[in-house]
């Protein structure tokens, strides 16, 4: 395993944005204007966590914690939709708790191939052509994508194992590891040889499980001492704890029992989560190492007797002269064995479906005040997802698109929570509450949408300007022939009943007319 052993780290996630709907015309020959055809804009990719076996560290992530998925391609014309952005996807190591920026707890990644979508893509935006309908023929405007989520990931590896080694520096776990398993640990005769944990696979029978060696821990450990507060976290997941005590240890204030009394204690004080079980009260086994040492042997048989006393097995072995390491790995097995039988059948992951109740309108709609108090000042905001995802879509620029986006949020209910919110026209509305809100004075009249515009939805040039047959126009002409006897034949009538004579209009303009 690397030296480079990254288990924490913040990662800056952010989906691919949207792309834009396209705005067009279809054109041919001979037929300049033949209605929408602006297609869709792609999705935006999502940012995707994955277990990935041959990830055994977060360096990467450390190297590069800014990532970003693809955006989406913008609509084109001729109803042709815009490319979704591909997804990124990060390799994690297996037993990742993934939080947010508040603590909470998103997705604890086990089980290789896991995914997680921690910053999912914008949708992309409508084209004029899905915009179309019968009252709208020919829309002048597309919506905009949406922008991809932003946000920051706590990544935290807790190591998977089911046996976790635990003591003083140069107790000799590692050494242990390398002698029960086919991993190759570091090994010397300093302290704190081993700054990273170190997984090894052991067979015994037909039981096959993992121990852990976490790096060494000193008293106050639990407080942030030495490298226990750091490497404390790989043991949560562990099953069994086995303590191993140095019996061959030269400093004149320390023994093998007052080690153990130590390692309890920081064991005790370390906080686990909500659910799991605590580190003191988890099945426990003694191994006094270093055997092959004569002073070892001693020392074993003299606290023998006292270690007993706490309920757990002693075991005396050596992992340099590969003595008991046999009779270990059997009590180690056994208490893996006893925590699978007892726990619970797995079952497949249900996924939980909540719809929103039928009467809920999606939106809610406050009265804020502000300001000082001398100059108390009342605005309204607008909070919805469906508010704030037509905000995000509409292009301000164009006017028909205010107009669709004044007509939604009537239709929606807005305009009617806004009377009852106590708003008057002129009054500050604020839709969103984030750094994309939009800020307007309220009039009812937007309720119309943009009328000002004209039949919204219509287009002129988009009318049928096709020429009239032969029998159309025959039938246009006796149309006109009659209206203009008719006319005459009015003129004539009031003529001779004195309405109006000759000096009031000449005999001249009464023929022309």
């Amino acid at each position: 395993m690397s030296t480079h052993f990254v288990d924490r780290v913040v990662v800056h996630a952010s989906g691919g944005d949207g792309g834009n709907g396209c705005a067009s015309v279809h054109r041919e020959k001979f037929k300049p204007l033949g209605g929408p055809d602006g297609g869709n804009g792609g999705k935006g990719g999502d940012v995707i966590l994955e277990v990935d076996p041959q990830v055994t560290t977060l360096l990467e992530l450390q190297r590069r914690p800014h990532r970003s998925a693809p955006d989406g391609r913008f609509g084109m014309g001729s109803h042709r939709n815009g490319a979704e952005g591909d997804d990124l996807v990060i390799g994690v190591p297996e037993g990742t708790i993934v939080r947010s920026a508040k603590g909470e707890i998103l997705a604890d990644m086990v089980g290789y191939g896991t995914r997680f979508v921690a910053a999912p893509g914008g949708r992309g935006g409508l084209g004029n052509a899905a915009l179309a309908s019968a009252k709208r023929k020919a829309p002048g405007f597309a919506l905009l994508g949406e922008p991809g989520e932003v946000l920051d990931l706590h990544l935290e590896v807790k190591t998977l194992a089911d046996v976790a080694l635990v003591g003083f520096p140069s107790a000799g776990k590692s050494s242990l590891v390398a002698a029960l398993s086919a991993a190759r640990p570091k090994i010397a005769d300093y302290p704190f040889t081993t700054l990273v944990p170190n997984l090894g696979v052991v067979e015994a029978g037909s039981t096959r499980y993992t121990i852990a060696d976490v790096p060494g821990l000193i008293p106050g450990a639990s407080e942030g001492r030495g490298l226990g507060l750091d490497f404390l976290r790989h043991v949560e997941r562990c099953v069994a704890l086995v303590h191993v005590l140095d019996g061959a240890n030269l400093e004149s204030d320390r023994d093998p029992v007052s080690d153990l009394e130590a390692i309890e204690k920081e064991l005790a004080a370390y906080p686990v989560d909500d659910g799991t079980v605590p580190l003191q009260d988890r099945p426990r086994i003694i191994v006094i190492n270093k055997a092959d040492v004569p002073d070892a042997r001693d020392m074993a048989e003299i606290v023998r007797a006292d270690l007993e006393q706490r309920g757990a097995p002693v075991f005396v072995v050596s992992a340099v002269a590969h003595t008991g390491l046999r009779e270990l790995s059997f009590a180690m097995a056994e208490l893996v064995a006893a925590s699978r039988a007892a726990a619970p059948e797995a079952v497949p992951t249900r996924i939980v479906l909540n719809p929103p109740a039928i009467n809920d309108q999606g939106f809610k709609v406050t009265r804020e005040e502000y300001g000082d108090v001398e100059d108390r000042q009342v605005r309204f905001r607008v909070r919805g997802e469906k508010p704030r995802r037509w905000v995000r879509q509409t292009d301000f620029t164009n006017d028909e698109a205010v107009g669709y986006l004044a007509d939604r949020l009537a239709r929606l209910g807005v305009e009617d929570e806004l009377f009852k919110a106590g708003a008057t026209p002129g009054a500050e509305v604020i839709i969103g509450d984030d750094a994309n809100a939009v800020v307007f004075d309220w009039e009812p009249t937007m309720i119309a949408g943009a009328e000002v515009l004209g039949q919204r939805g219509s287009d002129l040039r988009l009318e049928d300007h096709s020429r009239p047959t032969r029998d159309e126009k025959r039938v246009q002409e006796r149309e006109r022939r009659a209206a203009k006897a008719e006319a005459r034949g009015e003129l004539e009538t009031e003529r001779q009943a004195g309405h109006w004579t000759n000096e009031d209009t000449t005999s001249e303009e009464f023929s022309q007319q």
